[in-house]
């Protein structure tokens, strides 16, 4: 494990969002989602390509807060730009379990 500085972590920038749009993702090369988060006033809806099929049915992710890095540049994920990173835990078999908070916030909010 590589130990980071205080002023690492600051440049890492979370904030909490919630889901409000979901599509299938067939040209995925792994199974995946599109997302759409909504990231509050500041940032607006940003979009996210998600390997979580396997735990989470679209349903599921509908109104679902969840805690996303906003400060990657985009990344074309297929024929798909994807603009911010959800986070999770991957798990040993390779399922995701996302990164939630416990309680509603405001979206927008940082994580610190």
């Amino acid at each position: 494990m590589e130990l980071i500085s205080w002023q690492d972590f600051e440049k890492v920038d979370l904030r909490v969002g919630t889901i409000v749009k979901v599509e299938d993702f067939p040209n995925a090369k792994k199974p995946a989602f599109k997302l759409w988060v909504d990231l509050g006033n500041d940032f607006g809806i940003k979009k996210s390509s998600a390997q979580i099929t396997k735990l989470y049915s679209k349903k599921d992710l509908i109104g679902k807060q969840v805690i996303c890095v906003v400060n990657f540049p985009p990344k074309q994920v297929a024929d798909f730009i994807s603009e911010v990173l959800v986070a999770g835990f991957v798990l040993d078999d390779g399922k995701v379990v996302l990164a939630v908070p416990d309680k509603k916030i405001v979206d927008g909010v940082r994580l610190s």
